[in-house]
């Protein structure tokens, strides 16, 4: 999706229809026009970044600032039994906007909504440690003496 015809970037940029409750330098939250429950909120990036990924440090920070926030005081208006955080990064995982935000979902007791993932189980300790030592690798190629090199 190109910035000119991101959702996202027209409610920043103030051409698109949303309820604003908080705007951090780097971040914006708003409510969802499609909420699980009502006050389902999203905190997106100011600057349009796709995913996760490519967030810078400082952008996620205030995305990270900017979700407490809106989440406390959604707990506190709301009055939800417990609320969802979450972020989906890639059409398999769900991504519809191409943008990057975070979901606060506030939930309530038979509110209809099931998070029940069919689960994997390792074949062994040896097999849950090789896909560790992946993950391992991959972290110490990429983050040498707390220098962080972009190319994960």
């Amino acid at each position: 999706m190109h910035k000119e015809s991101c959702p996202f970037c027209r409610i920043i940029e103030g051409y698109g229809d949303a309820e604003i409750l908080f705007e951090g330098p780097d971040s914006v939250a708003f409510l969802d026009i499609k909420p699980i429950n009502f006050g389902h909120a999203l905190v997106v990036s100011r600057e349009h970044y796709t995913d996760f990924l490519e967030l810078p440090d400082q952008v996620l920070d205030d995305l990270t600032r900017t979700l407490h926030i809106v989440s406390r005081a959604i707990v506190g208006s709301v009055r939800p039994a417990g609320f969802n955080i979450f972020n989906n990064n890639g059409v398999a995982a769900g991504q519809s906007v191409f943008h990057f935000h975070f979901h606060i979902a506030p939930r309530f007791d038979g509110d209809g909504l099931k998070i029940r993932p069919q689960v994997k189980v390792y074949e062994s300790p040896e097999h849950m440690a090789e896909y560790a030592k992946m993950i391992r690798d991959k972290i110490n190629v990429n983050y040498k003496l707390g220098e962080q090199n972009e190319s994960l």
